[in-house]
């Protein structure tokens, strides 16, 4: 049979069974609501001049253009620092959550279990409780935890400032990012791997694939390409969107010299400190053309083949 004629039957069968929208209608009514309709606000706002107060007022593509031209603090901190950011939490999360995925899969249930949930439940913690434990160890005089060991050990001969000082904080904030980064990404590669066709390691065996990290490459990645697109996806949307890590630490926003300062800090700093929403929609849709550049190219690299 035919693609066509395959799509045409899928077509008849969906046409044949009308309750199923009434099933549907719920998640498209709120889907519709908190996504979309705000979507579509935000973008026709990107093109207006709007201080929450007065009507907005038609500017066109001004706002772009002061965000690439204008905007110096976004071209010389902001984006640099997102980019590293995504690149080391981002990429380095998405790889590390694997690894620790496929080597939790080789122990036996209970241990598997424990540590699981051990690094999963980084995840659930929200900021303030993430913060408290974080705060602690960068505390910038001697009761802090990190100045006191190095102290002892005679590394520094006085406190460093952690959260304030700019060397520090952005690799301070990817550290921490790092920590909580195992969430449903991560429990979804683990489900791929231990769900795995015993067989195809059986075959793999006996076409040659003598250890481990070649099972992980032939057969192991190649089978639970759903698992990894999903990591993937959620890796980039939420690396894109974490921008509370730094402003928890220091309390400010924008951060110390901009040391941490990620695009959404930068909306939040024009859109709920400045009160230039206008400008911190175009900064939004910026960041959603980015994130949606990002899943394409996760889709397109971990999508079936046809």
């Amino acid at each position: 049979m035919s693609a066509a004629a395959k799509k045409n039957n899928i077509g008849k069968r969906e046409n044949a069974n009308p309750a199923a929208k009434w099933f549907l209608a719920p998640y498209l009514i709120l889907f519709a609501v908190f996504i979309i309709i705000p979507m579509v606000i935000a973008i026709a706002l990107s093109f207006t001049n709007f201080n929450t107060i007065e009507f907005p007022d038609l500017v066109g593509f001004m706002n772009y253009i002061n965000l690439i031209t204008q905007d110096e603090i976004f071209m010389q901190y902001v984006l640099p620092n997102t980019v590293v950011y995504v690149l080391v939490v981002g990429i380095g999360g998405y790889v590390l959550s694997f690894f620790l995925a496929w080597i939790l899969a080789q122990i036996s249930r209970v241990p598997r279990t424990v540590l699981a949930l051990i690094f999963y439940s980084p995840s659930m913690t929200s900021g303030v409780a993430m913060t408290v434990l974080w705060k602690i160890i960068f505390t910038g005089d001697q009761t802090g935890y990190l100045n006191s060991i190095l102290m002892k050990l005679r590394v520094i001969t006085e406190p460093i400032v952690w959260l304030v000082d700019t060397r520090y904080l952005l690799p301070i904030v990817i550290i921490v990012a790092l920590w909580s980064s195992m969430g449903v990404g991560f429990l979804a590669m683990m489900a791929g791997i231990l769900n795995a066709d015993e067989e195809l390691y059986e075959a793999g065996a006996i076409d040659g694939i003598k250890n481990r990290f070649q099972e992980m490459i032939y057969i192991t990645v190649p089978t639970m390409k759903p698992q990894m697109l999903f990591g993937a996806v959620m890796a980039v949307v939420n690396t894109f969107a974490n921008g509370a890590i730094g402003v928890a630490l220091t309390g400010t926003n924008p951060t110390p010299g901009y040391s941490a300062q990620l695009i959404v800090n930068h909306i939040e700093d024009y859109g709920f400190i400045r009160y230039e929403m206008g400008y911190a929609a175009a900064v939004s849709v910026v960041l959603l053309l980015i994130v949606w550049l990002f899943s394409t190219m996760a889709k397109k690299l971990f999508s079936e083949k046809d």
